[in-house]
């Protein structure tokens, strides 16, 4: 319900006797609440705010929100915790435990299927169709998402623990939870984690792939993300690696390729922290981190790509690494950007962890010349065309479907294929080519129909590829081939007045062509002595808007062209730099 965020209709203050109507539904609803637990969640004095919203499906939904946090939420005249309230009375509703990597997908929206259930020793809690109920993760008691069963405890034994168990409406990481302080759960030991732990086998068999745990437990933590021991646990199994030989490969293997990038993504971190970055550089923009800093760690033969992590953004992991970890804290200093302000040097897991030595030789040139940026590399850009279903005929010989993505070349040598099977080339200028009925449905307007009989090769070409989807390729050195819809956008270079007399020069787009925007403006700073600003695009929350004072579209023009090797044609205001005066 709340996996993409809510509309806010209203927010005011809660009277006294909504209050007493409050605390009498939610006793009723959670027995397990004593009367001063319910007190105070519900408090008599303290600002306690009823927010009217609409979930992203239009749902309405009714919020109470104490300290800034939400404390319950009410849907169609039902009432339920929110996770902030079972964090302090982990108690108050019967839970299933899951594994952590599935917490990412109830975040996400999917709700709680039963082979990703596991069954400890004293049995599944009894619940009936409709009840409210908790989701917690192994070895963990604090609750993170709640939702209602869709069958009995009775049923879901019954069917052999397969199919849906729990839908979900609310759980941790959601807009619900970031609508609050955004905490991260609490440490409650489970009472029967060593019980728990040897049932593990009851309900693994099932166990979807991202459900999986790991081959001896350990890659189980407290939350969704990976715990800082277990990459401790794999250094030093690495470090035995003589001993156990066959033994520790085969348990990497065993692993799922998320949790390895999980593991992957810490380790880069750690070593960005301990060996790359400095005090001095502090601020430092998260994605100048990631892209100067923590790709540099990683080791050869791997590949970083936090899509493929729990975490899927940058950002997600940031944040867990300062809400769980306390190693970084994360600020926004402008708005929608932000930025590593402190590093915890002295924490024991950042002091205690070793960087690998090969990733270590293969970057020591690079520390010891002082410089700590990748020399940057022009991405390669090629144009692809996509078979759209009205040009389907034309690429059926080749099998070629809708949807299919060709470069040009392809394209080019299928139509040529097409018109020599077809004998279409014209007897008497092979310039030109004759036009059937296909051709004709395909590639002429309906005002051509009865006026083009024949055309040349190039207009030809031209028309087909025109009538395609386009998309294009964007190959980074090192990095794996990118495609994406559309036609890719320039860097957009644009002068704009402030105040009577000003003039300030905006680039964006950057991004695209994996250009940092700080080390853009950097260097414009150190060249002509202005002052830059790094502003949000509107609409967009990846991408960042470099300004400087005056109009320094030639200097622009120069750093791309020169420096970073941009072709021409993907730099769009080159035109409106100063131009100098006329001789006469």
């Amino acid at each position: 319900m709340f996996a993409k965020p809510f509309r806010v209709k209203s927010n005011t203050v809660m009277k006294g006797s909504d209050r007493r109507k409050l605390r009498a539904d939610v006793s009723a609803a959670f027995p397990a609440l004593s009367g001063d637990d319910v007190s105070a969640l519900v408090p008599s004095k303290e600002e306690l705010n009823v927010v009217k919203a609409y979930a992203h499906r239009g749902d309405a939904v009714t919020l109470y929100v104490l300290h800034k946090n939400p404390v319950f939420f009410e849907v169609e005249k039902h009432i339920y915790p929110t996770v902030y309230t079972l964090w302090r009375y982990p108690d108050t509703l019967p839970a299933f435990t899951t594994w952590p990597t599935v917490l990412q997908k109830l975040a996400g929206g999917a709700d709680l299927m039963l082979p990703g259930v596991v069954v400890p020793s004293q049995g599944l809690p009894e619940v009936k169709q409709g009840d409210c109920c908790a989701i917690t993760v192994v070895r963990n008691r604090a609750p993170v998402a709640v939702g209602t069963a869709t069958m009995s405890t009775g049923e879901m034994q019954g069917l052999g623990m397969k199919g849906r168990g729990v839908s979900i409406l609310h759980a941790y990481m959601d807009s619900l939870w970031a609508f609050g302080d955004k905490s991260g759960p609490p440490s409650i030991p489970a009472p029967h984690s060593e019980d728990c732990a040897e049932e593990e086998c009851s309900g693994e068999g099932d166990v979807p792939e991202e459900a999986a745990p790991g081959p001896d437990g350990d890659s189980t933590t407290d939350t969704c993300c990976p715990d800082l021991q277990e990459l401790s646990l794999n250094q030093g199994e690495t470090e035995q690696g003589e001993e156990h030989g066959n033994e520790d490969g085969g348990t990497e293997e065993e692993k799922s390729p998320q949790e390895q990038m999980d593991i992957l993504l810490l380790q880069c971190f750690l070593h960005a922290l301990k060996s790359k970055v400095k005090k001095s550089e502090l601020p430092l923009l998260t994605s100048t981190f990631l892209r100067n800093h923590m790709f540099s760690c990683c080791p050869s033969g791997k590949q970083l790509d936090i899509k493929k992590s729990s975490y899927k953004k940058l950002s997600k992991f940031l944040h867990s690494m300062q809400q769980q970890h306390h190693l970084v804290e994360i600020k926004e200093l402008s708005k929608g950007v932000e930025s590593i302000v402190d590093v915890a040097w002295k924490h024991p897991e950042l002091r205690s962890f070793c960087p690998p030595e090969e990733s270590v030789s293969e970057e020591a040139p690079v520390d010891g010349s002082g410089d700590h940026d990748r020399p940057y590399h022009p991405p390669e850009i090629t144009p692809l065309y996509v078979v759209s279903a009205r040009l389907e005929p034309l690429f059926q010989d080749s099998q070629k479907r809708k949807g299919a993505v060709l470069s040009p070349e392809e394209v080019r040598t299928i139509i040529t294929e097409y018109v020599k099977k077809n004998e279409l080339v014209d007897e008497h200028n092979k310039n030109f080519i004759n036009i059937n009925p296909a051709l004709c449905d395909c590639l002429l307007e309906k005002s051509e129909y009865q006026e083009v009989e024949k055309l040349k090769w190039d207009d030809l070409f031209t028309r087909t590829m025109d009538k395609m989807q386009h998309s294009y390729k964007l190959l980074f050195p090192g990095q794996e081939p990118i495609i994406k819809k559309g036609q890719i956008e320039p860097i957009n270079i644009s002068v704009a007045s402030r105040g009577s007399n000003k003039k300030v020069t905006l680039i964006k787009n950057l991004e695209l062509y994996g250009i940092d925007p700080a080390a853009m403006a950097t260097t414009l700073q150190h060249r002509v002595q202005a002052s830059t600003v790094l502003n949000p695009v509107p609409g967009s929350k990846d991408r960042v808007l470099v300004q400087i004072q005056g109009n320094q579209v030639q200097q622009v023009g120069s750093i791309l062209l020169d420096q970073y090797q941009i072709p021409r044609k993907y730099i769009q205001g080159l035109e409106k730099g100063q131009k100098p005066g006329k001789k006469k």
